[in-house]
Protein backbone atom coordinates (compact mmCIF):
# COMPACT_ATOMS: atom_id res chain seq x y z
CA UNK A 1 0.00 0.00 0.00
CA UNK A 2 1.48 3.03 -1.15
CA UNK A 3 1.55 6.17 1.65
CA UNK A 4 -0.16 8.59 -0.56
CA UNK A 5 -2.90 5.80 -1.30
CA UNK A 6 -6.55 8.41 -1.26
CA UNK A 7 -9.94 7.02 -0.85
CA UNK A 8 -13.00 8.39 -1.49
CA UNK A 9 -15.55 7.46 0.95
CA UNK A 10 -19.53 8.32 -0.91
CA UNK A 11 -22.00 9.36 1.79
CA UNK A 12 -21.28 11.03 4.83
CA UNK A 13 -23.74 9.29 7.33
CA UNK A 14 -22.61 7.03 10.34
CA UNK A 15 -20.72 4.35 8.33
CA UNK A 16 -19.18 6.41 5.89
CA UNK A 17 -17.75 8.91 8.48
CA UNK A 18 -16.35 6.04 10.58
CA UNK A 19 -14.83 4.33 7.31
CA UNK A 20 -13.07 7.53 6.68
CA UNK A 21 -11.77 7.72 10.34
CA UNK A 22 -10.61 4.58 9.99
CA UNK A 23 -8.48 4.75 7.12
CA UNK A 24 -7.15 8.42 7.77
CA UNK A 25 -6.15 6.63 10.90
CA UNK A 26 -4.16 4.66 8.71
CA UNK A 27 -2.35 7.42 7.28
CA UNK A 28 -4.61 7.39 3.22
CA UNK A 29 -5.80 10.61 1.90
CA UNK A 30 -9.37 10.26 2.71
CA UNK A 31 -12.40 12.72 0.67
CA UNK A 32 -15.67 12.36 1.60
CA UNK A 33 -18.37 13.38 -0.71
CA UNK A 34 -22.27 14.22 0.60
CA UNK A 35 -25.17 15.18 -2.21
CA UNK A 36 -26.75 17.12 0.68
CA UNK A 37 -25.64 20.67 1.80
CA UNK A 38 -24.94 19.71 5.09
CA UNK A 39 -23.58 15.34 7.10
CA UNK A 40 -25.41 12.86 8.74
CA UNK A 41 -28.83 14.00 8.84
CA UNK A 42 -30.29 11.31 9.42
CA UNK A 43 -28.12 10.80 12.79
CA UNK A 44 -29.06 14.33 13.44
CA UNK A 45 -32.38 13.33 13.33
CA UNK A 46 -32.32 10.02 15.31
CA UNK A 47 -31.05 12.52 18.05
CA UNK A 48 -34.15 14.20 18.82
CA UNK A 49 -35.23 10.73 20.46
CA UNK A 50 -32.48 10.46 22.92
CA UNK A 51 -29.96 8.73 20.29
CA UNK A 52 -30.24 5.12 21.07
CA UNK A 53 -26.68 3.90 20.57
CA UNK A 54 -26.22 0.36 21.49
CA UNK A 55 -27.25 -1.72 23.51
CA UNK A 56 -25.88 -3.50 26.91
CA UNK A 57 -27.10 -6.58 26.58
CA UNK A 58 -24.93 -10.02 26.50
CA UNK A 59 -23.34 -10.10 22.94
CA UNK A 60 -24.62 -13.38 21.67
CA UNK A 61 -28.72 -12.25 22.23
CA UNK A 62 -27.37 -8.99 20.54
CA UNK A 63 -26.15 -10.86 17.82
CA UNK A 64 -29.52 -12.62 16.82
CA UNK A 65 -31.31 -8.93 16.78
CA UNK A 66 -29.82 -8.89 12.84
CA UNK A 67 -32.26 -12.31 11.81
CA UNK A 68 -31.17 -13.32 8.64
CA UNK A 69 -28.33 -11.10 8.44
CA UNK A 70 -26.65 -12.25 11.71
CA UNK A 71 -23.31 -13.81 10.28
CA UNK A 72 -22.47 -10.70 8.31
CA UNK A 73 -23.36 -8.76 11.48
CA UNK A 74 -21.12 -10.60 13.65
CA UNK A 75 -18.54 -10.22 11.15
CA UNK A 76 -18.98 -6.20 11.46
CA UNK A 77 -19.34 -6.04 14.86
CA UNK A 78 -16.58 -8.37 15.96
CA UNK A 79 -14.51 -5.16 14.18
CA UNK A 80 -16.27 -2.95 16.38
CA UNK A 81 -18.03 -4.13 19.30
CA UNK A 82 -20.82 -2.13 21.50
CA UNK A 83 -18.03 -1.92 23.74
CA UNK A 84 -15.81 -0.01 21.45
CA UNK A 85 -18.62 2.46 20.43
CA UNK A 86 -18.91 3.37 24.11
CA UNK A 87 -15.49 4.11 24.51
CA UNK A 88 -15.82 5.91 20.91
CA UNK A 89 -18.35 8.08 22.43
CA UNK A 90 -16.93 8.63 25.51
CA UNK A 91 -13.43 9.74 23.43
CA UNK A 92 -15.27 12.43 22.14
CA UNK A 93 -15.81 14.14 24.94
CA UNK A 94 -19.59 12.57 25.20
CA UNK A 95 -20.16 10.47 28.79
CA UNK A 96 -23.15 7.87 27.78
CA UNK A 97 -25.09 5.91 30.16
CA UNK A 98 -27.41 2.81 30.34
CA UNK A 99 -31.24 3.36 30.54
CA UNK A 100 -33.14 1.41 32.31
CA UNK A 101 -34.11 -1.40 29.57
CA UNK A 102 -30.12 -1.70 28.74
CA UNK A 103 -30.16 0.83 26.05
CA UNK A 104 -27.11 2.83 25.46
CA UNK A 105 -27.25 6.89 25.06
CA UNK A 106 -25.10 9.90 25.21
CA UNK A 107 -25.64 12.01 28.32
CA UNK A 108 -26.80 14.78 26.48
CA UNK A 109 -29.55 12.69 24.98
CA UNK A 110 -29.22 14.24 21.31
CA UNK A 111 -26.60 13.92 18.61
CA UNK A 112 -24.95 17.18 17.65
CA UNK A 113 -22.51 17.45 20.53
CA UNK A 114 -21.45 13.91 19.30
CA UNK A 115 -21.34 14.88 15.43
CA UNK A 116 -19.36 18.55 16.09
CA UNK A 117 -16.53 16.40 18.10
CA UNK A 118 -16.33 14.17 15.49
CA UNK A 119 -15.87 16.40 11.93
CA UNK A 120 -13.34 18.27 14.43
CA UNK A 121 -11.41 15.09 14.87
CA UNK A 122 -12.13 13.99 10.99
CA UNK A 123 -10.85 17.73 10.10
CA UNK A 124 -7.68 17.20 12.35
CA UNK A 125 -6.99 13.51 10.53
CA UNK A 126 -6.89 15.93 7.13
CA UNK A 127 -10.14 14.49 6.03
CA UNK A 128 -11.58 16.49 3.09
CA UNK A 129 -15.40 16.74 3.49
CA UNK A 130 -17.33 17.81 0.49
CA UNK A 131 -21.01 18.43 0.87
CA UNK A 132 -22.98 18.97 -2.26
CA UNK A 133 -21.16 16.99 -4.09
CA UNK A 134 -23.06 13.40 -5.92
CA UNK A 135 -21.96 11.06 -7.14
CA UNK A 136 -23.60 10.49 -10.47
CA UNK A 137 -21.49 7.38 -12.16
CA UNK A 138 -18.35 5.80 -13.42
CA UNK A 139 -16.96 7.03 -16.62
CA UNK A 140 -13.69 5.52 -18.41
CA UNK A 141 -13.04 4.39 -14.88
CA UNK A 142 -13.40 7.71 -13.73
CA UNK A 143 -16.04 8.53 -10.34
CA UNK A 144 -17.70 11.49 -11.89
CA UNK A 145 -19.58 14.09 -9.15
CA UNK A 146 -22.45 16.78 -10.02
CA UNK A 147 -20.94 20.03 -7.98
CA UNK A 148 -21.95 23.24 -7.13
CA UNK A 149 -18.89 24.22 -9.21
CA UNK A 150 -19.50 21.46 -12.09
CA UNK A 151 -19.13 18.19 -13.17
CA UNK A 152 -15.89 16.87 -11.51
CA UNK A 153 -14.01 13.80 -12.07
CA UNK A 154 -11.38 11.23 -9.64
CA UNK A 155 -9.74 8.56 -9.60
CA UNK A 156 -9.39 7.41 -5.93
CA UNK A 157 -7.49 4.33 -5.22
CA UNK A 158 -10.26 2.79 -3.47
CA UNK A 159 -13.74 3.61 -2.35
CA UNK A 160 -16.08 2.73 -0.19
CA UNK A 161 -19.72 3.24 -0.57
CA UNK A 162 -21.98 4.17 2.40
CA UNK A 163 -25.24 5.55 0.41
CA UNK A 164 -28.06 5.02 2.94
CA UNK A 165 -31.19 3.35 2.40
CA UNK A 166 -34.62 4.60 1.38
CA UNK A 167 -36.00 5.43 4.70
CA UNK A 168 -36.46 9.12 5.76
CA UNK A 169 -35.83 10.05 1.84
CA UNK A 170 -36.35 13.93 2.56
CA UNK A 171 -32.95 13.77 4.66
CA UNK A 172 -31.01 12.57 1.37
CA UNK A 173 -31.47 8.29 2.16
CA UNK A 174 -33.75 7.71 -1.02
CA UNK A 175 -32.10 5.04 -2.88
CA UNK A 176 -31.68 7.11 -6.22
CA UNK A 177 -28.29 5.61 -6.25
CA UNK A 178 -29.62 1.75 -7.31
CA UNK A 179 -28.68 2.63 -11.26
CA UNK A 180 -25.74 3.76 -10.78
CA UNK A 181 -24.27 0.79 -8.24
CA UNK A 182 -26.17 -1.60 -10.46
CA UNK A 183 -24.07 -0.42 -13.18
CA UNK A 184 -21.21 -1.76 -10.85
CA UNK A 185 -22.57 -5.50 -11.33
CA UNK A 186 -24.42 -5.13 -8.04
CA UNK A 187 -27.71 -6.70 -7.45
CA UNK A 188 -30.33 -5.31 -5.49
CA UNK A 189 -32.73 -6.53 -3.26
CA UNK A 190 -36.42 -4.32 -3.73
CA UNK A 191 -36.74 -1.59 -0.82
CA UNK A 192 -39.32 -2.11 2.15
CA UNK A 193 -40.13 -0.15 4.87
CA UNK A 194 -38.18 -1.55 8.40
CA UNK A 195 -39.29 0.26 11.84
CA UNK A 196 -42.40 1.45 10.27
CA UNK A 197 -45.97 1.57 11.94
CA UNK A 198 -48.81 -0.96 10.95
CA UNK A 199 -52.70 0.53 9.77
CA UNK A 200 -55.32 -0.87 11.86
CA UNK A 201 -59.05 -0.14 10.98
CA UNK A 202 -59.27 2.02 13.98
CA UNK A 203 -63.75 2.98 14.82
CA UNK A 204 -63.57 6.71 14.96
CA UNK A 205 -63.89 7.38 17.97
CA UNK A 206 -61.09 5.22 19.22
CA UNK A 207 -59.00 7.15 16.79
CA UNK A 208 -60.14 10.53 17.69
CA UNK A 209 -59.53 10.15 21.64
CA UNK A 210 -56.52 7.74 21.61
CA UNK A 211 -54.14 8.99 18.88
CA UNK A 212 -50.84 9.83 20.01
CA UNK A 213 -51.57 7.98 24.07
CA UNK A 214 -49.09 5.10 24.72
CA UNK A 215 -49.83 1.37 26.22
CA UNK A 216 -47.16 0.58 28.28
CA UNK A 217 -45.91 -2.39 30.08
CA UNK A 218 -47.43 -4.83 27.60
CA UNK A 219 -46.26 -7.94 25.50
CA UNK A 220 -46.32 -8.17 21.70
CA UNK A 221 -46.99 -11.71 19.84
CA UNK A 222 -47.09 -12.75 16.41
CA UNK A 223 -46.05 -15.95 15.07
CA UNK A 224 -44.85 -17.65 18.05
CA UNK A 225 -42.32 -14.76 18.99
CA UNK A 226 -43.34 -12.53 22.13
CA UNK A 227 -41.56 -9.25 22.48
CA UNK A 228 -42.23 -7.28 25.68
CA UNK A 229 -42.08 -3.18 26.02
CA UNK A 230 -44.82 -0.06 24.71
CA UNK A 231 -46.69 0.96 21.63
CA UNK A 232 -47.83 4.09 20.96
CA UNK A 233 -51.45 4.56 18.82
CA UNK A 234 -51.25 6.60 15.68
CA UNK A 235 -54.63 7.64 13.94
CA UNK A 236 -53.23 5.32 11.31
CA UNK A 237 -53.00 2.41 13.45
CA UNK A 238 -50.00 1.14 15.99
CA UNK A 239 -46.76 1.74 16.37
CA UNK A 240 -43.43 1.69 18.44
CA UNK A 241 -40.52 0.05 19.90
CA UNK A 242 -42.52 -3.17 20.58
CA UNK A 243 -44.13 -3.26 17.50
CA UNK A 244 -40.47 -2.16 15.14
CA UNK A 245 -39.24 -5.15 17.11
CA UNK A 246 -41.30 -7.37 15.02
CA UNK A 247 -41.71 -5.43 12.18
CA UNK A 248 -39.90 -7.99 9.79
CA UNK A 249 -42.13 -10.99 10.49
CA UNK A 250 -44.88 -8.33 10.67
CA UNK A 251 -44.45 -7.12 7.08
CA UNK A 252 -43.16 -10.85 5.54
CA UNK A 253 -46.96 -12.24 6.67
CA UNK A 254 -48.60 -9.13 5.34
CA UNK A 255 -46.62 -9.33 1.74
CA UNK A 256 -47.97 -13.10 1.62
CA UNK A 257 -51.55 -12.89 3.33
CA UNK A 258 -52.47 -8.80 3.01
CA UNK A 259 -53.24 -8.82 6.93
CA UNK A 260 -51.17 -10.00 9.40
CA UNK A 261 -52.53 -10.42 13.50
CA UNK A 262 -50.98 -8.89 16.48
CA UNK A 263 -52.07 -10.29 19.51
CA UNK A 264 -51.47 -8.09 23.02
CA UNK A 265 -50.79 -8.93 26.76
CA UNK A 266 -52.25 -6.11 28.18
CA UNK A 267 -50.86 -7.70 31.28
CA UNK A 268 -48.03 -10.13 30.64
CA UNK A 269 -46.72 -9.93 34.76
CA UNK A 270 -49.78 -11.70 35.66
CA UNK A 271 -51.38 -15.49 34.91
CA UNK A 272 -54.41 -15.97 33.67
CA UNK A 273 -55.61 -17.38 36.68
CA UNK A 274 -54.18 -14.27 38.68
CA UNK A 275 -56.03 -12.02 36.64
CA UNK A 276 -59.12 -13.69 36.88
CA UNK A 277 -58.92 -13.82 40.39
CA UNK A 278 -58.61 -10.00 40.60
CA UNK A 279 -61.58 -9.70 38.09
CA UNK A 280 -63.85 -11.71 39.96
CA UNK A 281 -63.81 -9.14 43.02
CA UNK A 282 -67.63 -7.83 43.58
CA UNK A 283 -67.86 -4.82 41.38
CA UNK A 284 -70.70 -2.98 43.08
CA UNK A 285 -71.17 -0.14 42.03
CA UNK A 286 -68.22 0.86 39.56
CA UNK A 287 -68.46 0.98 36.21
CA UNK A 288 -66.67 -1.59 34.17
CA UNK A 289 -63.79 1.06 33.13
CA UNK A 290 -63.15 1.62 37.25
CA UNK A 291 -63.22 -2.06 37.75
CA UNK A 292 -60.95 -2.80 35.58
CA UNK A 293 -58.50 -0.05 36.18
CA UNK A 294 -58.92 -0.95 40.11
CA UNK A 295 -58.35 -4.76 39.89
CA UNK A 296 -56.65 -4.89 36.71
CA UNK A 297 -54.32 -1.85 36.45
CA UNK A 298 -55.90 -1.02 33.34
CA UNK A 299 -55.66 2.73 32.21
CA UNK A 300 -58.29 4.29 30.08
CA UNK A 301 -56.14 3.34 26.85
CA UNK A 302 -56.07 -0.44 27.09
CA UNK A 303 -59.50 -0.43 28.55
CA UNK A 304 -61.16 1.03 25.58
CA UNK A 305 -58.53 -1.00 22.78
CA UNK A 306 -60.40 -4.19 24.98
CA UNK A 307 -63.49 -2.66 24.09
CA UNK A 308 -62.59 -2.44 19.99
CA UNK A 309 -62.40 -5.67 20.13
CA UNK A 310 -66.19 -5.88 21.39
CA UNK A 311 -67.71 -5.40 24.35
CA UNK A 312 -66.00 -6.98 27.35
CA UNK A 313 -67.05 -10.23 28.22
CA UNK A 314 -68.98 -10.40 31.90
CA UNK A 315 -66.82 -13.98 33.34
CA UNK A 316 -63.91 -13.15 35.02
CA UNK A 317 -62.05 -15.97 32.99
CA UNK A 318 -63.08 -14.80 29.50
CA UNK A 319 -62.22 -11.38 30.28
CA UNK A 320 -59.09 -12.40 31.35
CA UNK A 321 -58.13 -14.52 28.41
CA UNK A 322 -59.17 -11.34 26.58
CA UNK A 323 -56.91 -9.33 28.53
CA UNK A 324 -54.00 -11.50 28.15
CA UNK A 325 -54.90 -12.04 24.14
CA UNK A 326 -56.05 -9.73 22.49
CA UNK A 327 -56.29 -9.89 19.07
CA UNK A 328 -55.21 -6.62 16.47
CA UNK A 329 -56.09 -7.32 12.75
CA UNK A 330 -53.07 -5.43 10.96
CA UNK A 331 -54.42 -4.24 7.12
CA UNK A 332 -51.18 -2.74 5.90
CA UNK A 333 -47.70 -0.65 6.79
CA UNK A 334 -46.74 2.58 6.84
CA UNK A 335 -44.39 2.92 3.72
CA UNK A 336 -40.82 4.29 3.28
CA UNK A 337 -41.22 7.57 3.98
CA UNK A 338 -42.18 7.51 7.56
CA UNK A 339 -39.82 4.17 7.99
CA UNK A 340 -37.00 4.74 11.10
CA UNK A 341 -34.87 2.26 8.29
CA UNK A 342 -35.35 0.21 5.38
CA UNK A 343 -35.06 -3.70 4.33
CA UNK A 344 -33.60 -4.45 0.90
CA UNK A 345 -30.39 -3.21 -1.09
CA UNK A 346 -27.19 -4.72 -2.06
CA UNK A 347 -27.58 -7.72 -1.40
CA UNK A 348 -24.75 -9.35 0.77
CA UNK A 349 -23.40 -12.48 -1.27
CA UNK A 350 -22.62 -9.83 -3.64
CA UNK A 351 -20.00 -8.45 -1.69
CA UNK A 352 -16.55 -10.83 -1.09
CA UNK A 353 -15.83 -10.85 2.82
CA UNK A 354 -13.79 -7.18 3.01
CA UNK A 355 -17.03 -5.70 1.79
CA UNK A 356 -15.96 -5.44 -1.58
CA UNK A 357 -18.18 -5.76 -4.52
CA UNK A 358 -16.83 -8.80 -6.27
CA UNK A 359 -18.12 -6.92 -9.79
CA UNK A 360 -16.14 -4.46 -8.87
CA UNK A 361 -12.22 -4.25 -7.39
CA UNK A 362 -11.68 -1.22 -4.95
CA UNK A 363 -15.48 -0.94 -4.31
CA UNK A 364 -16.42 -1.30 -0.62
CA UNK A 365 -19.73 -0.66 0.97
CA UNK A 366 -21.12 -0.19 3.94
CA UNK A 367 -24.56 0.82 5.92
CA UNK A 368 -27.76 0.53 5.62
CA UNK A 369 -27.38 0.30 1.41
CA UNK A 370 -26.87 -2.83 2.40
CA UNK A 371 -29.78 -5.66 2.57
CA UNK A 372 -30.45 -6.10 6.23
CA UNK A 373 -32.17 -4.69 8.73
CA UNK A 374 -32.57 -4.94 12.42
CA UNK A 375 -35.06 -3.53 15.48
CA UNK A 376 -34.73 -0.38 17.14
CA UNK A 377 -33.04 -0.52 20.74
CA UNK A 378 -29.28 0.42 19.83
CA UNK A 379 -28.82 -2.30 16.98
CA UNK A 380 -29.22 -0.43 13.80
CA UNK A 381 -26.20 2.64 14.58
CA UNK A 382 -24.31 0.11 16.17
CA UNK A 383 -24.43 -2.42 12.84
CA UNK A 384 -23.87 0.92 10.50
CA UNK A 385 -20.86 2.27 12.84
CA UNK A 386 -19.48 -1.30 12.43
CA UNK A 387 -20.05 -2.15 8.95
CA UNK A 388 -18.13 1.10 8.19
CA UNK A 389 -15.41 0.38 10.46
CA UNK A 390 -15.35 -3.57 8.41
CA UNK A 391 -15.52 -2.05 4.86
CA UNK A 392 -12.04 0.36 5.93
CA UNK A 393 -10.75 -2.74 7.45
CA UNK A 394 -11.54 -4.24 3.86
CA UNK A 395 -9.85 -1.47 2.07
CA UNK A 396 -6.51 -1.53 4.23
CA UNK A 397 -6.56 -5.53 3.47
CA UNK A 398 -7.00 -4.66 -0.22
CA UNK A 399 -4.96 -2.00 -0.80
CA UNK A 400 -2.03 -4.32 1.41
CA UNK A 401 -2.23 -6.89 -0.83
CA UNK A 402 -1.81 -4.96 -4.08
CA UNK A 403 1.71 -3.52 -3.30
CA UNK A 404 2.96 -0.49 -3.46
CA UNK A 405 3.25 -0.25 -7.23
CA UNK A 406 -0.87 -1.71 -7.30
CA UNK A 407 0.21 -5.04 -8.07
CA UNK A 408 -1.25 -7.90 -6.56
CA UNK A 409 1.50 -9.42 -3.77
CA UNK A 410 1.43 -13.18 -3.52
CA UNK A 411 -0.46 -13.95 -0.03
CA UNK A 412 2.69 -15.91 1.13
CA UNK A 413 4.75 -12.35 1.05
CA UNK A 414 2.44 -10.00 2.52
CA UNK A 415 2.85 -9.27 6.51
CA UNK A 416 0.77 -10.25 8.96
Amino acid sequence: MSETSSVHVIGAGPAGLMAAERLANAGLRVVVHERMPSVARKLLMAGRGGLNLTHSEPLDRFLSRYGAAQATATDWIATFTPDDLVAWVEGLGQPTFVGSSGRVFPRAMKASPLLRAWLARLEGLGVEVRTRSRWVGRRDGAWMFDTPEGERMERPDAVVLALGGASWPRLGSDGAWSGEVEALGATLSPFRAANAGFDVAWSPLFRERFAGRPVKGIALTHAGRTVRGEAMIAAYGIEGGAVYALSADLRRTLEREGRAELILDLKPDLTPARLAERLARPRGKASVSNHLRKTAGLDATAVALLREAGPPPEAAKSLAERIKALPLTLTGMQGLERAISSAGGVRLDALDERLMLKTAPGVFLAGEMLDWEAPTGGYLLQANFASGAAAARGVLDWLDSRGPAGQAVPPSSRSS
